[in-house]
């Protein structure tokens, strides 16, 4: 398995092997559990406690955003460590300066835009 195709050849084996090794697994843990289905076991679980009324409720938008919002802190962080090491490299001190004050600025426009619309207050 030489050439160019052979790599192709080596990846698609290895996947084969993952795809099986994964399917085997799920085989034999379908094969081999204990299936004693009763009304309890079948019952909703709400971290211990009985379910009780029904299966509808309101959340409120707002902790949708503040999800979205550690979403673009996180993706904020994890292109600042790379950048950090990047930078005292010999050749990418102005580029990569230039690039995360780009970045840095969009960031800002978008937490402005957020504190401007009322999204950053606890009440």
């Amino acid at each position: 398995m030489h050439g160019y195709f052979g790599s192709y050849a080596l990846v698609g084996l290895l996947l084969l092997a993952g795809v099986g090794f994964v399917a085997g697994g799920l085989g034999a843990n379908r094969l081999l559990r204990p299936h004693r289905p009763t009304a309890e076991k079948l019952l909703t679980y709400e971290c211990g406690v009985d379910p009780v009324g029904g299966g509808w409720a309101q959340s409120y938008v707002r902790y949708y955003v503040f999800t979205y919002l550690y979403v673009v802190f996180a993706v904020d962080a994890v292109f600042l460590f790379p950048w950090a090491t990047v930078f005292a490299a010999p050749g990418f001190g102005a580029v990569t300066l230039v690039e995360m004050f780009v970045f840095l600025g969009f960031l800002a426009v978008g937490i402005v835009y957020a504190w401007r619309k009322g999204v950053l207050s606890w009440l």
